[in-house]
């Protein structure tokens, strides 16, 4: 049976009303939502990126957005003017736009890789007028790389062509963040190499709470990442019926993050399936409000 938007968005409702915002005077962290926690619903049409300002602020009182640039319709300029009109009728505020598809950074090519990074220009640009902080990017390469030559080789491919983004992004005071997304990225050592070889005070990690291979400590890696973060990625899985984190040690992770010093958005992305998307944000977030 199909579901459709009014029904989806009214079941959500009443489940949304018991997850009011934290009234912490002084909260430890801001809690925003990742535009990714919805993906199957916008990929199956029940809601659209215009749709997300008001689906985070009035079903989960939630005011910081991560918006995914593979989720929108177009990135135009009077498709922009009416995303931030919808911001601002509903009191939500733009927080990073997680970016896909425009090239590889670390792209053995010269042309192919300034090429990409001359595409994310457009993307802070957007990110700025809708009063993000900043863009995420991939250090994807052309071909993997696996022996330290390679993997050298892979580093100064990722440097100059960073180094340009992060370049352009300063000018209007936009930071360029790179998320462990698989690959090269999802490698600690290879993450933190690029941090220093670029050096950009612009320039820094979006620990994500998965995407690490079984070989890779999570929680070292993610204590390592918060060195340079910009951001951090609430990722989570599923809960177990006391509201805990199923799959990894969320609590754990959390005051990695915040024994760091981080006290700035953290960005709530479910990416479950035995929940729905909707109960799965309202889990992830009660998890949470513990918290702040």
């Amino acid at each position: 049976m199909r579901i459709s938007r009014r029904s989806l968005f009214a079941g959500v409702a009443a489940l949304g009303a018991r997850a009011l915002p934290s009234k912490a005077a002084n909260p430890n962290f801001k809690i925003s939502l990742a535009e990714w926690s919805f993906h199957r619903a916008i990929a199956s049409r029940l809601m659209t990126n215009l749709d997300f300002p008001r689906v985070a602020r009035e079903q989960f009182g939630i005011e910081g957005l991560e918006f995914v640039n593979g989720l929108w319709a177009a990135p135009t300029q009077d498709y922009v003017q009416s995303l931030k009109s919808m911001m601002q009728k509903t009191g939500t505020r733009g927080v990073m736009i997680m970016c896909d598809s425009e090239g590889a950074m670390g792209h053995s090519e010269k042309a192919a890789r300034m090429r990409a990074a001359a595409n994310h220009r457009k993307w802070v640009d957007i990110a700025a007028e809708l009063g993000c902080h900043g863009i995420r990017a991939n250090m994807h390469p052309s071909k993997e790389p696996h022996t330290p030559q390679e993997i050298d080789e892979f580093l100064k491919y990722c440097a100059e062509s960073f180094t340009d983004l992060c370049e352009y992004a300063a000018a209007a005071r936009m930071d360029v963040m790179i998320e462990n997304h698989w690959g090269p990225s999802s490698n600690p050592d290879i993450l933190l190499r690029l941090m220093k070889m670029v050096g950009r005070p612009n320039f820094g990690t979006l620990p994500d709470f998965g995407n690490f291979p079984k070989e890779v400590d999570r929680y070292e890696a993610v204590k390592r990442m918060m060195a340079y973060a910009k951001g951090v990625s609430f990722k989570c899985i599923d809960f177990d019926e006391q509201g805990n984190g199923a799959g990894m040690d969320l609590g754990r992770l959390m005051k990695t993050v915040l024994d760091a010093g981080y006290h700035s958005w953290v960005g709530i992305e479910y990416e479950g399936t035995r929940l729905p998307e909707f109960e799965g944000v309202i889990a992830a977030k009660r998890f949470l409000e513990r918290l702040v």
